[in-house]
């Protein structure tokens, strides 16, 4: 297995929690209630990302 690193930007929502935006997969974003849930939530995002590229044929 590879093992990829990916770069995450977090941005503090002003009503509470992280969006969290994986800039080299577009469209790849999700949201946490703290930082490391953010960054947690961040590993399955990407991982299920990567998992639909495989299934539909498409390299990364």
């Amino acid at each position: 297995m590879k093992i990829l690193n990916y770069r995450i930007l977090l941005r503090k929502e002003p009503e509470g929690g992280y969006t969290v935006i994986v800039p080299t997969l577009p469209g790849c974003v999700t949201y946490g209630e703290s930082i490391e849930h953010g960054i947690e939530m961040a590993r399955v995002a990407i991982e299920l990302y990567l998992e639909s590229l495989r299934e539909h044929g498409e390299n990364y």
